[in-house]
């Protein structure tokens, strides 16, 4: 008989993660943990929150951090000369303004991953969470066109979403078999494919990279291909989709401090509701 084990699976979302930070501090006021865990994107820094048990991050990155409008649109070009400051938002805000310190999951026991977009590779390639540095998280959360290529190590690297929005099927590959999938985006949602000028711009600005503009033409069937995947799983009773129950205002880029403290307060009132129905699936 396989023996079971039970995954966190995080999406990304922008700003929407404010409901995954939600979710996850439900998980640590109810002391739960799971055998695997899997972060995109800003999935991958609340992940980092959740492992190191920091309730305070959850909220604070999900309400005031990420929303913080100084590493954004017009502060951000002027700075930067792009859409949104990645370097201003790591290095300052996060850095040194709230000291930020990532060093206690060096010694996390966790099979815990995240997943970076390698450029000269041409996929998304996932990482031990004990292996994160602020530079790498950076990366996690990096889109092209919205902000520079990120470097380390002789790396290029990118959002591991742009292949990977929800990494259900790294959780599949490591031989998990239960699922717990935290979305960010409701049930309704489908992802409509990429514009063509976003996508004729990033053949212009990534020429070097044709397998990177190539994936991002297709998100929309990756994503459709992961969802629909996400679903057999709970016909199977093998997995929990929990995304937002309630329509919110919040986008990738933009929502206010009330609207994201909602968003927050419903991912942890959203997993409360399904207590008995999670509790069932992890202690299984």
């Amino acid at each position: 008989m396989a023996i079971n084990k039970c995954a966190l699976v995080l999406e990304g979302g922008g700003l929407r993660g404010a409901y995954t930070a939600g979710a996850l501090t439900w998980f640590i006021d109810n002391n739960i943990e799971f055998d695997y865990s899997y972060g995109i994107s800003t999935g991958a820094i609340y992940l980092c929150n959740y492992l190191m048990k920091s309730k305070e991050n959850l909220l604070y990155f999900s309400t005031d951090g990420i929303a913080d409008k100084r590493y954004m649109y017009l502060p951000a070009i002027l700075r930067s000369g792009k859409i949104v400051d990645y370097d201003y938002l790591f290095n300052h805000i996060m850095e040194e303004e709230n000291h930020y310190d990532l060093s206690p999951l060096k010694d996390c026991k966790s099979n815990a991953y995240y997943g970076l977009y390698d450029l000269q590779l041409g996929k998304t390639v996932y990482y031990p969470i004990q292996e994160i540095n602020i530079n790498l998280l950076k990366a996690s959360t990096t889109l092209p066109i919205l902000g520079k290529i990120v470097k380390e190590n002789g790396r290029e690297l990118f959002d591991g979403g742009i292949t990977d929005m929800i990494p259900i099927e790294k959780a599949i590959e490591d031989g998990c078999n239960k699922f717990v999938v935290i979305a960010t985006k409701p049930q309704t949602y489908r992802r409509k494919p990429s514009k063509k000028f976003i996508v004729n711009l990033m053949r212009r600005t990534y020429s070097k990279y044709p397998k990177l503009y190539q994936d991002y033409e297709i998100r929309h069937i990756n994503y459709e291909k992961q969802i629909n995947l996400i679903k057999s799983l709970c016909d199977k009773k093998q997995a929990i989709y929990c995304c937002p129950s309630k329509e919110s205002k919040v986008t990738r880029l933009n929502g206010s401090k009330e609207e994201l403290k909602n968003l927050f307060d419903m991912g942890y009132q959203d997993m409360e509701d399904r207590k008995q129905e999670l509790l069932s699936i992890i202690n299984d």
